[in-house]
């Protein structure tokens, strides 16, 4: 079997046209490199599962550019929210947040209960692209890491690149990032807000004693830490 070449880097232009058609998007983020596709797209949903082979009932998180586009999507965000979002964002916090029976999003999206995970990172270039797409009508993007299911993240351009050229990445473009390559940061730390009680499903970047700063200063929220 012919070794696998590294596709060619395009530029952002390029990357929102792919992203308008369907097609995914990766690109660098602060902890490591993201694939993008139209969170309100069946067929660009459904094209970033086969790639990455997750099952039908595991949710995907969403990046966004900003808080007040929660609350344009139909999510209202309660004293809990505001405060994690106030003190973390943007930055690699993800947040589940509970969502209703009217999803602004592609199946496969919300959890079996409708909550949706979000984060808003602080990469420059991921921010400028999840900014463009929201400019030009195509919606909120994905944020689940660039990877086959059970493989490793992927960490810098070069990688990127190698594994957008592989076999069964054709629906793939990988987003040149110039000088701002991913910052290699930690995972982003999940913080569930969808149930009466913060539960933290992952610790990450952001650690549990800055979690619980911000936590505990609000009156009658703990966190199952």
């Amino acid at each position: 079997m012919p070794e696998a070449k590294p596709a060619e880097a395009v530029s952002l232009e390029c990357a929102l046209s792919h992203l308008a058609a369907d097609g995914l998007v990766a690109l660098p983020t602060e902890t490591v490199w993201g694939l993008a596709a139209r969170a309100q797209s069946v067929a660009a949903v459904g094209r970033l599962r086969a790639f990455k082979g997750r099952h039908d009932d595991q949710p995907i998180s969403v990046l966004i550019d900003q808080p007040q586009t929660l609350e344009s999507l139909g999510f209202a965000l309660g004293p809990t929210a505001r405060a994690v979002i106030d003190a973390f964002w943007p930055g690699p916090l993800t947040v589940i947040l509970p969502g209703s029976a009217e999803s602004p999003f592609a199946a496969g999206i919300a959890g079996p209960t409708g909550a949706v995970g979000f984060r808003c990172s602080d990469h420059p270039l991921c921010g400028m692209f999840v900014r463009s797409a929201l400019e030009r009508g195509l919606g909120p993007v994905t944020a689940t890491s660039f990877n086959h299911r059970g493989e490793t993240p992927v960490r810098s351009r070069a990688e990127a690149l190698l594994l957008a050229g592989a076999q069964g990445a054709e629906h793939v473009r990988c987003l040149d990032p110039g000088p701002d390559d991913a910052l290699g940061e930690a995972p982003s730390t999940v913080l569930d807000l969808s149930g009466e009680t913060p539960s933290v499903l992952r610790l990450g970047a952001i650690g549990e004693a800055a979690l619980a700063l911000v936590l505990d200063r609000i009156e009658g929220v703990g966190s199952k830490r």
